[in-house]
């Protein structure tokens, strides 16, 4: 169990062919002030992290459920494989939105604990690995019903773009961040539609690079950056993973 300091979190969480690469879709602005849905935010994605130099084999970590659109259209556009990065968050004993650690998928899995929670009241080892105990329930129903037993992608040595539909505070990805890395990719990205600066700056130190087309401040709830942020359902999150196996 590691631990790290972070910022509490506050929690949100029709297939389109790719557009030619001389016709970008550009980020939101006073003009165009929300994403349509998250498609439409992983085509904007798309087109920015094709202009870096990502040495393949890449791969493509969507965080579910809501990451997984926007990370299927960067997935179509680099021609990458898609896998999902399975992380729960573990709320305060007295108010579940505010975090104090973060469960990573792994073999073995990896708990990031956040310094200031230990004294917290209620937040001891042993609440903690009760909550750790949980939540890789959760994590192992969730990797049973998406994955159905696929192999996880391969990340030592690659490429790895890390996609979610956007960040809060971001103490839930950086956690996730931090147990990729000892999983030696050979660089790391991570790519969201839409974060508050600071957050943006805060990630920036734990990857490679970091592409986020749109830093709004103030910054309301993520939901508020799109016209469609329905909740998926698990079906979605299997249908996405099924398309794009048809090309990796």
């Amino acid at each position: 169990m590691s631990r790290r300091k972070a910022a509490p979190a506050a929690s949100p969480d029709d297939a389109g062919d790719a557009l030619p690469r001389e016709r970008p879709l550009p980020a939101p602005t006073a003009d165009r002030p929300r994403y349509h849905d998250r498609r439409d935010a992983g085509r904007v994605l798309a087109r920015v992290l094709a202009a870096l130099p990502l040495a393949p084999p890449v791969v493509v970590l969507a965080l579910p459920r809501g990451g997984v659109p926007v990370a299927l259209e960067v997935a179509r556009a680099l021609k990458a494989p898609l896998d999902l990065l399975l992380v729960r968050k573990i709320g305060a004993p007295w108010q579940p939105e505010l975090a104090v650690a973060a469960v990573v998928d792994g073999d073995p899995p990896v708990t990031v604990v956040d310094d200031d929670a230990w004294g917290w009241p209620g937040v001891d080892v042993a609440w903690i690995e009760a909550q750790v105990q949980a939540e890789l329930r959760e994590i192992a129903r969730r990797r049973a019903v998406y994955l159905r037993g696929r192999a996880p992608q391969a990340l030592a040595g690659r490429s790895v773009v890390v996609v979610d539909d956007g960040i809060a505070t971001g103490t839930t990805v950086r956690a996730a961040l931090q147990a990729l890395r000892g999983r030696r990719p050979a660089r790391l990205v991570l790519a969201v539609p839409v974060a508050p600066p600071e957050t943006v700056a805060r990630l920036r130190v734990e990857v490679d690079d970091l592409v986020c087309p749109w830093e709004p401040q103030p910054f309301d709830a993520i939901g508020c950056f799109y016209d469609d942020f329905h909740q998926l359902a698990d079906d979605e999150v299997i249908a996405g993973l099924d398309e794009a196996a048809r090309w990796s």
